[in-house]
């Protein structure tokens, strides 16, 4: 806990003492802050399976993207601070109440906290896998404490492209620093490693948004994927775009993807050497922008 004296937990190195309130480019405080507790039921099915995943979601995000569908829990900071024999408690909850997994939702600012919780609900008996789910905005050294306490990584590989990190999410360098935390993700969990009821316990899944105006960044992004892992990561293609938040002032962001756009992206996507992932279907109205990946996938 130390290490929110002077907090350089992701790549913005904000050097504040979060212990005396000092806050900085996550706005988060010492404490982990909560905004919901779940079971949730759309994740992909090998993490929500028929019980669904134990999300818990966290407070404030160490990227600012203008499109967030949760801009009022991550960029607005709505929730709860609790201890973290409180948050220990609640991953045994989850665990009681048939959750597949427990799903730690942008859990990047409260990494020390959440470590200490984690070795708490073991100790009470916890045993389900514990899931990183990531924007990938990710320091190698944070990644590395987190060893042997994440059995998956669910991070998001947003950008190809280095000016729409800085665009659309007020970062610089993604594309490199992602693709080192994405490294250092592979290099602790391997390859996929699955339970008789089909559901994942060890391995990564790579998220991606498809923007529209960016296909040639979607493109590049399956291509390092293709390139650098093969078939030995789960690949997870979102089409569930739509503009919110800040999005509806920017003139490219502010509509949903096309279906010609889509259909380019799922072209390309098959013609690439990748087996194992998913892609999310289009739908035709906003309300259908809810995560719904086929089991047919990639």
């Amino acid at each position: 806990m130390e290490q929110f004296t002077n907090c350089n937990i992701c790549p913005h190195h904000c050097n504040s003492n979060r212990k005396i309130g000092q806050i900085g480019n996550c706005k988060a405080g010492a404490m982990p802050k909560v905004a919901l507790v779940s079971l949730h039921n759309y994740e992909e099915p090998c993490i929500s399976g028929k019980n669904g995943s134990g999300t818990v979601f966290f407070s404030n995000c160490n990227m600012h993207c203008v499109y967030c569908q949760n801009y009022e829990i991550s960029q607005q900071g709505k929730g709860k601070e609790i201890s973290i024999e409180r948050l220990a408690s609640i991953f045994v909850e989850e665990q009681e109440r048939g959750a597949e997994n427990i799903n730690l939702v942008t859990p990047t600012s409260y990494v020390p906290a959440i470590i200490e919780a984690i070795k708490l609900a073991k100790a009470k008996g916890v045993t389900i896998p514990f899931v990183y789910n990531t924007n990938g905005y990710e320091t190698i050294e944070t990644i590395q404490s987190l060893k042997g306490y994440i059995d998956i990584y669910l991070p998001d590989f947003k950008y190809a492209k280095e000016e729409l990190g800085r665009i659309y999410s007020k970062v610089n360098n993604y594309p490199s620093i992602a693709k080192e935390a994405i490294l250092e993700m592979y290099k602790q969990v391997g390859k996929p490693v699955f339970n008789k009821k089909g559901m994942m316990q060890k391995g990564i899944i790579i998220r991606h948004l498809i923007l529209p105006g960016e296909i040639e960044n979607t493109k590049q992004v399956l291509k390092w994927i293709e390139e650098t892992f093969q078939n030995n990561v789960y690949v997870s293609v979102m089409a569930q775009y739509f503009p919110t938040y800040l999005a509806k002032e920017k003139n490219i962001l502010n509509r949903k993807i096309t279906k010609e756009e889509y259909q380019e992206v799922e072209n390309y996507l098959y013609s690439l050497n990748l087996e194992n992932g998913y892609i999310q279907e289009l739908g035709e109205h906003e309300e259908e922008y809810v995560p719904n990946f086929n089991l047919n996938g990639v």
